[in-house]
This record gives structure tokens, C-alpha cells and sequence, in this order.
């Protein structure tokens, strides 16, 4: 090639065209460096009959390509996907190859990092800290700043014991590799009909082709062992396996259970990596050493070298879904990438997705059914307590009959878990003199008071305060009161009502690690811990054997607003976490709070009945013509400028397309008309399913013009309609 186009990561900016210096060799899905400007900026060769470019330059105006990365080229399956997923949902192509390339320093030749290790010798001058950072760390090795963690203590003390010669520095290879699970490692006793399912999923790898499966289990059948052994046929031929977990926090538990069955850790992807240990497994993943990658779901864009196994496990988690940036959702693009890498997906669920149930439904899915809990586990007893009929006592939020069932559970020497899907102390802070309300500064949101780092926070921008002495409004002193519960309230009136009851908040406050999840997991584990207090993250994924009750606060938090799945996701949510329960020998039983025990959701949860609830949402649904039926594309203009904002909404909405089969609503202020300092609106399209919406769109707002003050942002298939 003596011409290469070239996808530079700069949204801006589309392909452009580039020579290839006498020399050089690049070939589609090179990584390359090429100017722009006076910038030099990361890019990749694409095929240009795939990717077309603005302007045709003639050769003798082209620029030099400036160097070719030491990095194997994406691979054509990923460059497909890559344009589907700009394509579906009207992103930057760059923007969603950003993704595949997230650490620069991955790019790079070999390189070493210095890490710390105890050398055995116990320097003469030992203080307390010290004492406790030589009892903490044992065998562990990292940075200065990890070991300082590790231990709980500061920097200070880490280098003043490297000073000593206690902890001697150790040049470390950081692309390392990794050990190779085993695939007899550890292999289950399946029972018979966990056996045949995963057999079915092993001829499925062993296959090589492109199938999706519904692995749909009740919580507790066991279906990570099942999909287990089909990770296992993958490692055997050497292919790579991605499983998507939907939480960070679940990383670390999921890690433990892996190799407890394959003898060796898979490769963690999150968030939560320092940029080398980022670097380490990108470069793994993309030489196809790395065999097993568990990760969020920025994972999904990886350069697999041989994927040859997709699994995306608790596949109905709304939190698959990105909200910022490329607008995709994890789930679908996961089938997307098997069909390009011609390998199974395993949609693993409890509660899936009227969208994938609709799927086996039109036989483009497999459903392969786990109904019964693994082993001498059965599935827990839920009651509802009707909270008009059994009201908490004035003041407190725990109805009579859940603190009966605590207190008993308690004394049998077993496990509570209380969920309350809402964070902090309490939602609203007002001034009991004049009213006041307190609000975020950045966004139409109440900021909610967190009480044990004694802020007033709000949970969209991250805004914080501490809360004041005397009201802004009135400055009457003393009189600021919490109005409604949150989990931290709840864990107060549960050290109130059981002193003695070891009690611990999960969130994402206090769980925001893999290492907090598997420091609680140890915690519980070893009966340290009494009673949880919990929002949706302890949902899904923990096996606590000896939890055997599960009181759920407010099971109608999540049916309010105008949300069109709200009775579906508070289904899924209360049987995710109504599954924690009775998980071992022990029976469970799952109180549901409410103030309408008649509900459909409720009636169901309450029944066990998920089939005839699942039949009206989707006849509703169908009605409606709403997902997986017709098509919703939301439209969100944002700016500084509030006329601004409106105005050019108002614009695009008076210059909609009139199409057969869609409809467009709005402009309308969005519910949360302010976010992080910008004002926004909001239009909805929604249109027939057979609809090609996405073309319509892209001509009706490519037609346009507006202020680059102005943000417009389109959200197909939205999930959050805030």
C-alpha cells in the first residue's frame, strides 16, 4: 500500500487519507500514528471502500504516515463491529474505536515497573504502623501506594521500611504473562439436567459458529457452572472467552469462584485497573495469550485475537446499557460481535428481558431452561406485608412483621439481608421553619444527605456540600429535617431496634472496588456480618449460604415515573434479590413491603407466576407498539445557554421528516432539565419496527446546523428516558 485511510481518534474529524512512506507496511487494522495538524494522534488503517472519506486528496497533497505501533493489526472482525455499532447507534466511528484502544502505553514496546515486597528482615525501630504494615502485607507486592492500602497506612510508612531494607524493590516485567487456566481444574459434579444443558453449550464452541443462547435459570440453578464447562471446551482449543458482568463489584467474587474451577484467574477488565495492569491485558488479549477475560462492559470492544465464547451474564441488567458517550448496550452488541466472530453468545439471566424472551420467541435465540436450585436448595417463601394494613411504628420505615422475622432469623444464628434501592440517608432535606428544599446548583435534583461522610450530595453530577448549620433561606439554626428513608437510615433504625446485630451498608459508597466486594464477601462468608443493608448491587451474583431472609423496604420505589419497563425492572429486581435468600440447606423466605400488594408485579412476585406476568407486559407492550415491538430513539439537546437549548430544539423538532410509521414528540424540557450545569430538552421518536429509523435521522439532523455551544446527542433504543 502506497495510500492508506486512516480513523483517527478525534470525533471531528472523519477518515482521512495518508501516505505510506517507502518502508513502511501497514495493512487494514494497523494501528498507526498520523498528523494531524501540528498533532501527531493514534489512528487505524481501514479499507476504503468501507469507510468513505469527505474529500478525495490527489497523492501529491497526501501526508506521511509517522510510524506503524508494535501492536497486532484489529482484526476484521472488530473493524465490522465497529462500524455496525457507529452505524446502530449514531455515533463517531472514532468514538466507538476509542474503546478498542483505551491505553495508549499498551501501544508501546516492552516495558518494567518498579513494585515493593517484604524482604523478611524486621528493622530495629518499629513503631505501631509498622508493626501492622509487616502483619498486613505477608506475601504481597505492588506499588508503594498499593502496599500503603493493603496495609492501612500511609505512604510514608511504606518508604520508611524500604529505607530500613524491611521491603526491597523488585523490577517487574508488566506484560507478564499470564497463567493458563486449566480446564480440569476443579471440575463440577453438574446434575443431570445441568449436564445436558452444558453439553449443549460445549457442541456449541466446539461448532465454531455463530448461535445465541438464552441460558435462563431460576437464581441458585447453578448457571455459572454450566456455562462454566463451555468456557472450558473454548480454553481446550485454545480459543478466547469474554464474560460481561454488569457490576464492577462483582468482579472480585466471580474471580474467586473462577479459579477455585480452572486453578488460575482469567483476566480482569474494569474500571478500577492502574494503566499497567491495563496495558498487561489489552496487550495479552490482542497477542491471544489472554485465553478468559472477565469485565465490565467496555470489554465487549477488545481486540480478541481467536473469540471463540461470548457469555454476558445477568443479561437483563439495565446497567449493560451506556448512558454517556456511545449510547450502545452491551447485550445486543454482544450478539452482534458473535455473529462477526462466528462463535456462541450466552445471554445468562434469572429474569431475562421481554426483548430476548421475544427473541426465542421469533426462534432466533436458544432457550435452554434451569428450573429447579441446584442440590438440596429449593426457592425461597415470598409474602407480601400490605404496609396500609401493617404500618411501620411513627417515625421508623420496618414494618412490625419484618422486625418479627429479623429478630427470629437473628436468633437461629443466620443471615438478614434488608434492600432499599436508594442511597444515603434520606432523598429530601428541607427546613422545617419555611420550607425549603435543598437542590443541586447543577441539575433540577433534590440532593440527598449521606450521613456517615456527613455531605449533601447529588447522585447525578457528584456535587457535594456539607450540610449547613442554620437554613440559606430563612437562617433559622437547627431546623434542616430528612424527609423519607434511605439505606443509611435504614441501618440506623436497625442498630435502634438490634444493638447487637453486626450491621453493614453495601452500595456504591462503600463498595467501589473489587477488593471492598471481596473484603465483604470474606466478611460474610465468615459470619462476621448479621444483617445487610443493601441497594441494588447485592442483587445479583453472591451465594451467602446462610442468608435466609430477605426484607425488601419499598418494593414500590421502582414503579414510579413514567418509565415503560418500571414493572418489568421491579419484577427483576425484587426476584434478583429475593434469590439471595435460601441459597444452602437452610429454607429462605423473602417479606416484601408495599403499599399495593394487588399489583400485577406484586401478585406475581408473590405467586411465583413469571410466565402470566410476562404474557401481559409483552401484550401490553405489543399494544403499545412500544420495544421489542416498535422502535424508541430519544434526542437530547443540552447547552449553557437555556434559549439557546430551546430554541434549537424547537428547530429540530418544527423540521422533522413526516414518515409512514413514526412519529416524533416534543421538544419538551427533559425530566432532569438541568444536568451538571447544562440546560436540556428532549425529543422521542418512535417509529414501527421494520423502520430503518436510524437513516431518518441521520438525514434529518445531518440537514442541520447549530451553535457549537450546543450538545445533541442521540439515543437509540434508550433505556433512561431522564
Amino acid at each position: 500500500m502506497t495510500r492508506a485511510r486512516v480513523l483517527i481518534l478525534n470525533n471531528a474529524v472523519g477518515p482521512l487519507d495518508y501516505r505510506v512512506p517507502h518502508g513502511m507496511s501497514v495493512e487494514p487494522g494497523s494501528i498507526v500514528v498520523a498528523p494531524l495538524g501540528p498533532r501527531q494522534l493514534v489512528g487505524v488503517v481501514w479499507e476504503a471502500d468501507r469507510m468513505p472519506s469527505r474529500d478525495e486528496v490527489g497523492d501529491n497533497r497526501l501526508r506521511n504516515l509517522l510510524q506503524v505501533h508494535d501492536a497486532p493489526p484489529l482484526g476484521d472482525p472488530l473493524r465490522r463491529l465497529i462500524e455496525w455499532t457507529a452505524n446502530y447507534y449514531l455515533a463517531p466511528p472514532a468514538a466507538v474505536l476509542r474503546m478498542a484502544l483505551p491505553s495508549s502505553s499498551a501501544l508501546d514496546g516492552g516495558r518494567t515497573i518498579t513494585e515493593y515486597r517484604l524482604t523478611g528482615q524486621r528493622p530495629e525501630r518499629l513503631t505501631a504502623q509498622r508493626e501492622q504494615a509487616l502483619e498486613r502485607l505477608h506475601d504481597r507486592q505492588g506499588l508503594i501506594r498499593e502496599l500503603a492500602t493493603a496495609a492501612d497506612v500511609t505512604d510514608a510508612v511504606i518508604r520508611g521500611l524500604v529505607k530500613v531494607g524491611a521491603i526491597e524493590p523488585v523490577e517487574v516485567d508488566i506484560d507478564t504473562p499470564y497463567p493458563p487456566p486449566d480446564p480440569t481444574y476443579g471440575a463440577p459434579d453438574l446434575s443431570a439436567v445441568q449436564a445436558s444443558v452444558s453439553e449443549t453449550l460445549v457442541e456449541a464452541v466446539r461448532d465454531r459458529a455463530f448461535q445465541p443462547f438464552l441460558l435462563d435459570g431460576v437464581t441458585g440453578s447453578g448457571k455459572t457452572e454450566v456455562y462454566f464447562e463451555a468456557v472450558a471446551e473454548a480454553i481446550r482449543q485454545g480459543r478466547q472467552t469474554l464474560v460481561l458482568l454488569p457490576e464492577i463489584a462483582l468482579t472480585e467474587p466471580f474471580l474467586k469462584r473462577f479459579t477455585q474451577r480452572f486453578g488460575h484467574a482469567p483476566i480482569a477488565w474494569h474500571s478500577g485497573l492502574r494503566q499497567s495492569q491495563r496495558r498487561r491485558a489489552w496487550r495479552a488479549i490482542s497477542s491471544g495469550e489472554g485465553l478468559v477475560t472477565v469485565g465490565a462492559r467496555s470489554a465487549l470492544f477488545l481486540p480478541y485475537r481467536n473469540l471463540g465464547l461470548i457469555v454476558v451474564d445477568e443479561a437483563h441488567e439495565t446497567s449493560f446499557k451506556q448512558e454517556d458517550g456511545v449510547h450502545y448496550h452491551a447485550r445486543d452488541v454482544a450478539v452482534m460481535r458473535g455473529s462477526f466472530e462466528r462463535c456462541p453468545v450466552i445471554l445468562a439471566s434469572a429474569t431475562p428481558a421481554i426483548e430476548t424472551r421475544q427473541q426465542v420467541e421469533l426462534g432466533r435465540y436458544r432457550e435452554l431452561r434451569l428450573p429447579a436450585r441446584f442440590g438440596n436448595a429449593i426457592m425461597p417463601e415470598i409474602a407480601a406485608i400490605d404496609l396500609i394494613q401493617d404500618p411501620p411504628e411513627r417515625g421508623h420505615w420496618l414494618a412490625p412483621a419484618l422486625v418479627n422475622a429479623t429478630e427470629e432469623t437473628l436468633a437461629r444464628g443466620e443471615q438478614v439481608l434488608l434492600f432499599l434501592n436508594r442511597r444515603g440517608y434520606a432523598p429530601l432535606t428541607l427546613c422545617r421553619h419555611c420550607g425549603h428544599r435543598f437542590q443541586c446548583p447543577n441539575c433540577t435534583a433534590w440532593l440527598v444527605e449521606h450521613r456517615l461522610i456527613r455531605r449533601l450530595a447529588c447522585h447525578h453530577c457528584g456535587h457535594v456540600m456539607p450540610p449547613p448549620a442554620a437554613c440559606p433561606e430563612c437562617s433559622e439554626e437547627d431546623s434542616l429535617v430528612a424527609c423519607g428513608p434511605g439505606v443509611e437510615r435504614i441501618a440506623d433504625e436497625v442498630k435502634t431496634l438490634f444493638p447487637d446485630a453486626r450491621t453493614a451498608i453495601v452500595t456504591s459508597d462503600t463498595i467501589w472496588s473489587p477488593a471492598k466486594a471481596a473484603e465483604f464477601v470474606g466478611r460474610m462468608e465468615a459470619g462476621e456480618i448479621d444483617i445487610v443493608v443493601g441497594t441494588q448491587l447485592i442483587t445479583k451474583g453472591y451465594h451467602f449460604p446462610n442468608l435466609t431472609l430477605v426484607g425488601v423496604v419499598d418494593a414500590d420505589l421502582g414503579l414510579e415515573g413514567g418509565d415503560l419497563r418500571a414493572a418489568e425492572r421491579t419484577f427483576q429486581q425484587v426476584m434478583q434479590v429475593a434469590g439471595r435468600a435460601g441459597r444452602g440447606e437452610k429454607p429462605g423466605h423473602v417479606l416484601i413491603q408495599t403499599h399495593s400488594p394487588g399489583s400485577p408485579v406484586m401478585e406475581a412476585l408473590i405467586s411465583g407466576d413469571a410466565e402470566s406476568f410476562y404474557a401481559a407486559e409483552t401484550e401490553a407492550r405489543r399494544s403499545a407498539g412500544a420495544p421489542p415491538f416498535g422502535r424508541y430513539a430519544g434526542i437530547i439537546i443540552s447547552s449553557e445557554d437555556q434559549k439557546l437549548a430551546q430554541d434549537t430544539a424547537a428547530r429540530i423538532g418544527r423540521t422533522a421528516p413526516r414518515v409512514e410509521g413514526m412519529a416524533v414528540f416534543g421538544p419538551a424540557p427533559a425530566p432532569l432539565a438541568m444536568l451538571r450545569g447544562r440546560h436540556r430538552f428532549r425529543l422521542l421518536v418512535h417509529a414501527r419496527r421494520a423502520l430503518d429509523v436510524q437513516d431518518v435521522i441521520r438525514d434529518w439532523l445531518g440537514a442541520l446546523e447549530w451553535s457549537p455551544k450546543v450538545r445533541v446527542s442521540v439515543d437509540v433504543d434508550p433505556y433512561s428516558f431522564l
